[in-house]
């Protein structure tokens, strides 16, 4: 009879097989993503170093909401810009790599969600940006106003 032993070693799965069986071909362990509420930093070509979600997405700001730490996004416009929201239970966001805490807060919602912001502006996401590294919304004139990437002194990056 033949045991498997699955084992993660530095990052990888190794799976072994005992009973004069041989070590297979090591692959890459998942990587489990951050809470989406963390927020970070990530590089998008062309505008450097911006904000991102836990997951890598970028995060933009609504010029609107104009460091009124309020919304301006609701209804037809949170569909096509998702608020980064904290989930139920959790009363801060989680500052991630390249990110000031002290610049980090929430807003509650007219839904009553809690909303994530950075130097007081609302935090959203692109629906449109599909993967780490898209940054299809920056300089959108939409849903009544721009919306831009935010640098990670909590700035619109313009450009």
């Amino acid at each position: 009879m033949r045991l498997g032993i699955i084992a993660i070693c530095g990052g990888f799965i190794i799976r072994m097989v005992t009973c004069g069986g041989s070590i297979s071909s090591a692959h890459p362990a998942p990587r489990l993503h951050d809470p989406t509420y963390e927020v970070t930093t990530g590089e998008v070509s062309g505008l450097g170093t911006v904000l991102v979600d836990g997951k890598g997405l970028t995060l933009y700001l609504f010029l609107p909401d104009k460091h009124s730490s309020h919304s301006r996004c609701s209804d037809i416009c949170a569909v096509a810009w998702p608020p980064l929201l904290l989930p139920k239970g959790r009363t801060a966001p989680l500052a991630g790599r390249g990110v000031k805490s002290s610049l980090l807060g929430t807003t509650i919602r007219s839904d009553g969600g809690r909303q994530v912001t950075y130097n007081g502006w609302p935090l959203y996401r692109w629906s449109n940006d599909a993967s780490p590294g898209q940054a299809t919304g920056q300089g959108l004139n939409n849903l009544g106003g721009l919306w831009y990437v935010v640098s990670p002194r909590g700035e619109p990056i313009r450009s």
